[in-house]
């Protein structure tokens, strides 16, 4: 699965890819707020990542500057299934691309995806210390669930609180069934 944004190319992550990852992501301030990634972030840590198998329903892509010249890589998203079942939305984008809008466009992009899946609603969760995450969420429409929790930062070692936010999706698909038709 493919998507592009007036931006951005969302794509899968390949295995010639693995160079332009780990240069993009390894960067402490990027994996401190990311729960599941290692510090610090190596090439294998990469070449891992791209070789991992990925749910067959639930995208996962790698997030491309569109450029006169080559794309450069700017950063990730997806969606993955929580224990509990709920489909969570995750991202990140490389420091030398923050402040650009490029996560609220690329996971605009995604939410649009995951409408056009079914779903009825997505979760997203921040560190209570990364305040531009939660502006991306609020942006995107999330909304708090009122539920503070401990999260774990694979790259800190330790859990740290983190907010869940919800957003529903019903609306979003009927809206644009009525555009359509």
């Amino acid at each position: 699965m493919f998507a592009r944004t007036p931006r951005l190319l969302l794509r899968p992550g390949f295995p010639e890819d693995a160079p332009a990852l780990a240069a993009a992501i390894a960067d402490e301030a990027i994996v401190r707020n990311l729960a599941s990634v290692p510090w610090p972030y190596r090439m294998r840590d990469a070449e891992a990542f791209l070789a991992s198998p990925r749910d067959p329903v639930l995208p996962s892509f790698l997030i491309f500057e569109r450029t006169d010249a080559a794309p450069q890589l700017v950063g990730s998203c997806g969606l993955g299934r929580r224990p509990s079942g709920a489909v969570e939305m995750g991202y990140w984008i490389a420091r030398s691309f923050w402040g650009r809008g490029f996560a609220s466009e690329a996971c605009a992009a995604l939410i649009e995806i995951a409408a056009t899946l079914g779903l009825a609603q997505l979760e997203g969760a921040h560190f209570l210390d990364n305040p531009a995450s939660a502006r991306v969420l609020e942006k995107l429409g999330f909304e708090p669930v009122g539920i503070v929790a401990p999260r774990m930062s694979c790259a800190r070692g330790a859990e740290v609180p983190a907010r869940l936010m919800r957003l529903r999706l019903q609306g979003i698909r009927q809206a644009d069934e009525a555009l359509a038709a």
